[in-house]
């Protein structure tokens, strides 16, 4: 479940994607970069693209709540 998961860049950078392949994705899929930078992303937006990109980071994000 996704809902209220905030998706950071240390999600990205754990899912082995680095910052370079994430400031050029974001504009392609509507989203700010820069705001990203400083708020994070909802996950249900990032998994509404259906990219692995996205899979990816969730699943990352996922990972670092449930450690705490």
């Amino acid at each position: 479940m996704a809902e209220n998961l905030i998706v950071t860049m240390g999600d990205l950078r754990r899912a082995g994607i680095c910052a370079a392949g994430a400031r050029r994705w974001f504009p392609l899929h509507g989203f700010d970069f820069r705001d990203f930078l400083k708020n994070g992303i909802a996950a249900e937006r990032l998994l509404a693209t259906d990219d692995p990109f996205a899979r990816r980071a969730v699943e990352e994000a996922r990972k670092r709540v449930s450690n705490g």
